[in-house]
């Protein structure tokens, strides 16, 4: 049996909906792959497509066949082992092997796995599959920053490639109509009489009649089937629109406790919390807050790659992130989320100011704020004043561990997961 595999690029996106329902049908197996690229992955490369592997048998079509009971009559080519009347054994197996892990085999034929490429935007619909923003709303800019172009109606003037055609043509037909209309109740009065002058046997009243008609019908056919003023032409105006936005401070904890390890797992949470936040706002802004003992707004390869360094002093990035806020993000024409990653490490006399800090300055003002703690350490007094915020707040605030790289995007996707509403 031979198969024909058409694998030339979806023009024009003829097969888009016959691709759809072949990425519904192996749904399953798309997620895994899509979970094991994203551990496998650098940050500079999580946005891209990816290449997806399905067994063989998982892509089978049912088919019609014959069983292997009954009694059937065969003709075999000669051979030297059996004669007419031998019984011959079934085979063992169902076939041939699979040719996996690339190692050779001796046990007949074989299926490779089918092996088709997800596009960046699949690739990231199945990343964030089930997950949503919470408290998700439509804030919008103020001004004209954004547009698109409406239908209004139409216009006698324009370009060849705005012209109406079926305007055209309606505008030309009530032309003709207008300016035909007495010469063609002329014509229909006439001929009526003509039909009478036939019957009378009038045959100078018909004469006249005839050239009387001859001479309506050509006025009628002098006028143009489309003149130059019947033209119209579609007219597009362009009109403002509100953009939905949002803005994402990153705060991370850069003092001499955070090692890079520690700083590259935190950078991956952002990725994917930035890249989510893309997929839901037309207009996205990051603000990158990196804090020891001082906080201060940086951009992101200071923010990841920075080797400056000191004491902890958290408060400092949540004062830091007040002001930004305060300076250039309204709450309400902005989308505010934040998310901080931190070892827990903290001057004790400080942790009670954050909680106080995050309860009146921030979480009345955001949409979410998630607090990422990176660390194999047991939980210090920082973890406990933000769960007791957390109670407060529990819609607008949570809080997660994360203790090694696998653990990033379950903790991403358990902090966005779809809320069933009872």
């Amino acid at each position: 049996m031979s198969y024909v595999i058409d694998r030339r690029e979806n023009a024009k996106n003829k097969s888009a909906v016959n691709r759809q329902r072949f990425l519904d049908r192996y749904k399953k197996h798309i997620q895994k792959s899509v979970q094991e690229a994203v551990d496998k992955r650098s940050i500079t490369d999580i946005e891209r497509g990816e290449e997806v592997h399905i067994p063989s048998e998982d892509i089978s079509e049912p088919v019609f066949a014959h069983g292997k009971g009954g009694k059937r009559s065969v003709v075999h080519p000669g051979n030297k082992e059996f004669i007419a009347g031998d019984r011959v054994p079934r085979p063992s197996g169902s076939g041939g092997g699979g040719g996996g892990e690339g190692e050779a085999s001796d046990q007949g034929e074989g299926a490779d796995d089918f092996v088709f490429r997800l596009t960046q935007d699949e690739f990231l619909d199945f990343l964030f599959d089930n997950l949503e923003l919470p408290n998700l709303t439509k804030r919008h800019l103020k001004g004209n920053n954004s547009f698109k172009y409406e239908h209004a109606g139409f216009t006698s003037d324009g370009v060849p490639a705005k012209l109406s055609i079926s305007r055209s043509m309606m505008a030309a037909k009530a032309r003709r109509i207008a300016l035909t209309g007495v010469s063609r109740k002329k014509l229909e009065a006439a001929a009526s009489a003509l039909s009478e002058a036939e019957e009378e046997g009038d045959e100078v009243s018909v004469k006249r009649l005839e050239e009387e008609m001859v001479k309506l019908e050509q006025r009628i056919d002098r006028v143009a089937f489309l003149d130059t003023n019947d033209l119209r032409y579609n007219l597009y105006v362009k009109r403002p629109i509100p953009t939905s936005q949002a803005v994402m401070f990153c705060l991370m904890d850069v003092s001499g406790s955070m090692d890079q390890a520690i700083k590259d797992m935190a950078k991956r949470f952002y990725l994917l919390l930035y890249l989510f936040l893309k997929r839901h706002y037309e207009r996205t802004e990051i603000v990158f807050i990196r804090h020891h003992t001082v906080a201060k707004e940086v951009d992101e390869q200071e923010f990841f790659y920075s080797r400056e360094t000191g004491g902890t002093v958290v408060s400092s990035a949540l004062k830091k992130m007040q002001e930004v806020m305060a300076e250039r993000y309204s709450p309400d024409e902005w989308n505010i989320y934040g998310a901080q990653a931190s070892d827990g490490d903290n001057w004790n006399d400080d942790s009670p100011t954050c909680g106080k800090l995050l309860e009146e300055s921030i979480l009345p003002f955001v949409q979410y704020f998630a607090y990422v703690e990176i660390t194999k350490r047991s939980h210090q007094a920082l973890w406990r004043e933000y769960a007791a915020v957390g109670e407060k707040f529990p819609d607008a605030f949570a809080q997660r561990h994360i203790k090694e790289v696998s653990d990033i995007f379950p903790v991403f996707h358990d902090l966005f997961q779809k809320k069933v509403v009872a």
